[in-house]
This record gives structure tokens, sequence and C-alpha cells, in this order.
């Protein structure tokens, strides 16, 4: 099945890309598409821990984890400061 990643700021300038089509297997998850991500973009393991995924517009919590199907919207979006 075929997942869309999109890389925002930090994971974008990582990666080298702003997004990405993601093969996985039939029932994979989020964490198997991290490990995915990370064999691929080796760049991306800066952010480990630090990141959130947001799966088909919706924020996932830090360690949540949820099965994907083709087609679906993966965003990898990093921590943000400001002011």
């Amino acid at each position: 099945m075929q997942v869309r990643v999109l890389f925002f700021a930090r994971s974008r300038e990582l990666a080298g890309t702003s997004e990405a089509s993601v093969t996985l297997e039939p029932g994979s998850t989020t964490t198997v598409l991290l490990q995915q991500l990370l064999q691929q973009y080796p760049q991306l393991e800066e952010l480990r821990g630090s990141f959130v995924f947001s799966l088909n517009q919706e924020y996932l919590a830090p360690d949540e984890e949820q099965q994907l199907k083709g087609g679906d919207e993966v965003a990898v979006i990093p921590p943000i400061s400001g002011g």
C-alpha cells in the first residue's frame, strides 16, 4: 500500500524533500512507518522522540500508534519554537 508522507520545517530540511510516497505492507502502523522513514532518511534521527505525526490532518499523541491504510496522509511535524 502507498502512504503519502509530508515533511514540515526541520524534518523537511533533514529529509531533503517536502513529501514522499512510501510503500508499506498492508496493516502497517505508524511505528513501522517511522522505522522505514529512519532507514530512508537517517538524518531524521535528530528529531526522534521530539516530533509528532498527524494522520489525515489529525494530530496523534506522541506515543500513539495507529494502523495505516493505503492513501493515508501522514505529516511529520517537528517541535516549533518562537515567541
